[in-house]
């Protein structure tokens, strides 16, 4: 048994099952737990990660790659039709 660091909830972990470095959630809170310690099983807040971001900034400036592209793609179109 593990003790939630958010609201103390007691939650069954098998440590065969798990290894340092691990994410799990709290099933009364929600909150993203890590496994930092092993025996005793120790749980601390998982820190967030800041990943998501970064992949939604990528995101629009390949978006607008694109945007770009297709305005080139136009202006050879209106070249042929003159």
């Amino acid at each position: 048994m593990a003790t939630c660091p958010e609201c103390d909830a007691e939650i069954e972990v098998d440590e065969f099952d798990v290894d340092k470095g691990d994410q799990l959630s709290c099933p009364d809170c929600g909150s993203n737990l890590e496994v930092v310690g092993l025996s005793p099983i120790e749980l601390d807040l998982a820190p967030e990660d800041d990943d998501d971001d970064d992949l939604e900034d990528d995101d629009e400036v390949e978006d607008g790659e694109d945007d770009d592209e297709e305005e080139d793609d136009d202006e050879e179109d209106e070249g042929w039709e003159e």
